[in-house]
């Protein structure tokens, strides 16, 4: 009968599977439908001379209710690919925009 007890461990497929990246940026434009642009500024460092330098990256993230306004400080999440550009989605409003 030990057959009958089934018991499901994750695997180690699993836990690579949901480790997704994480980042968090201000929203730059809200002119598509469910569309936001986030501008994610990250700190890299020169491979050749050293100094730290500011690199600015746009995402387009999926916003479900179109409830983000330019401004906003968001939180964005990896996410399968929704249309040719978009692979991130909103998850949620750090900061509304004043």
């Amino acid at each position: 009968m030990p057959d009958a007890i089934e018991t499901t461990q994750p695997t180690p497929d699993d836990a690579v599977r949901n480790r997704r990246k994480v980042r968090e940026g201000v929203v730059v434009s809200n002119k598509m439908d469910k569309t936001a642009v986030v501008a994610v500024i990250e700190r890299v460092r020169h491979p050749k001379y050293g100094k730290f330098m500011m690199r600015t990256k746009k995402l387009y993230a999926h916003d479900e209710t179109n409830d983000v306004n330019i401004g906003d400080k968001v939180r964005v999440m990896e996410t399968r690919p929704t249309s040719k550009n978009k692979r991130w989605r909103v998850t949620e409003v750090l900061e509304r925009a004043k």
